[in-house]
């Protein structure tokens, strides 16, 4: 992927950057391109390799189309529910390094909920806190609209999400209670006749 002078572009785990420059330099007697990003929540000057843009995930920030289906993806209620500690920890981890923001949208969902019913340890409340934060910074600047506008914005997404999730939840246990009780009532004439 090839990126100009200018454009907006998500370093994974960092954020949003602004493309400076592209420049030449030599690093430990190795010459190559590197594209020069200003982090813009650190002020601070982030150099990655143009041999490497892939393998670090640098991509473009989303275009205004897709923050509608952000949106409806924060509500939709699916939440992974992982037991394992481990477990959920590696595949979070591994969704933050793709750089993808629907991923991070995930592992957003996911750590909020549980945090309504437990305490998150410290490694998993800072991935939280990261993945709200790139959620919200690549939004507001796409949208043009203050962090805490969307960050708003995001909250009440989240809210629909667990409510969502509730509703789905009560069905299925609805649906599942209609099944049992139907199963009952079609055996019942058979244990009648048996017992004749």
């Amino acid at each position: 992927m090839k990126f100009e002078v200018g454009d907006k572009v998500i370093y994974p785990n960092h954020g949003l950057g602004v493309v400076q420059c592209i420049e030449t330099r030599t690093i430990m007697g190795t010459t190559c391109g590197f594209y020069s990003l200003r982090m813009a929540d650190s002020d601070t000057t982030v150099l990655v390799p143009l041999d490497n843009v892939d393998g670090v995930g640098l991509r473009r920030a989303i275009g205004d189309k897709e923050i509608k289906k952000l949106f409806t993806l924060l509500g939709n209620g699916k939440i992974d529910n992982h037991q394992n500690w481990k477990g959920r920890f590696k595949d979070n981890s591994d969704k933050m390094r793709t750089g993808s923001i629907y991923d991070v949208v995930d592992v957003l969902k996911n750590l909020t909920f549980l945090a309504k019913s437990k305490n998150l340890s410290f490694r998993e409340k800072r991935m939280l806190d990261r993945a709200k934060f790139l959620v919200v910074s690549e939004i507001s600047e796409v949208a043009g609209d203050t962090a805490e506008a969307i960050d708003e914005k995001v909250n009440k997404a989240l809210d629909r999400c667990f409510v969502n999730r509730d509703r789905a939840m009560a069905r299925a246990k609805a649906a599942k209670t209609r099944t049992k009780a139907t199963v009952a009532k079609a055996a019942a004439p058979t244990q009648e006749a048996h017992a004749s």
